[in-house]
């Protein structure tokens, strides 16, 4: 049993989970989160924690950012794109087992707001951000790291906050090189 609180988008995401791990969710209803739901999840994080397993697409990223702002400290869960799409469709929902029981082993915690590990010009000198393949390097390091897809500022913010060290970042840089993206 996972002992915190799993926050997803609906009801297929909670069945999916089910499948995978034995765990209790709280369903967003989508990205207009209510004002009930937040405070449920801000319940759940003063008594179980929290971790935000949202679609890896632009309204899981909304509600995943929704919750975090209004919740401080909670978990997160990253699936792949590959890993969350089936037929076309993106979703948590779509995920096989193996990959959510996966996700769920490479969960991250937020840091308190500090200075960065990695800085501005890190991300430029390894292609991140002002490349022509940035995008497509950010997906792949994204996945690497556990941290999710995200633009180069989220992706910055995001290094920080789950302190992304040095030589995490270089391992997943080096991966990332010998893959050729």
């Amino acid at each position: 049993m996972i002992k915190e609180v799993i926050v997803v988008e609906g009801k297929d995401d909670t069945v999916a989970i089910k499948r995978a791990v034995e765990a209790d969710t709280i369903e967003t209803g989508g990205s207009a989160i209510g004002p009930a739901v937040l405070r449920r999840i801000e319940l759940a994080q003063e008594r179980r924690g929290v971790i935000i397993f949202t679609d890896p697409d632009h309204a899981g990223e909304r509600i995943r950012k929704i919750v975090a702002a209004r919740v401080p400290g909670c978990k997160h869960a990253f699936l792949t794109l590959a890993d969350a799409t089936r037929a076309g469709d993106i979703g948590v929902e779509n995920a096989s087992p193996e990959a959510i029981r996966a996700a769920l082993e490479r969960v991250r915690s937020e840091a308190p707001e500090e200075e960065s590990l990695i800085d501005w010009e890190d991300l430029i000198d390894a292609g991140l951000i002002v490349h022509p393949q940035a995008a497509a390097r950010r997906r792949y390091m994204g996945e690497l790291l556990g941290i999710g897809y995200c633009n180069g500022k989220q992706f910055h913010k995001r290094l920080r906050i789950f302190r992304i060290t040095p030589q995490e970042f270089a391992a997943a840089l080096s991966q990332l090189e010998d893959k050729g993206v």
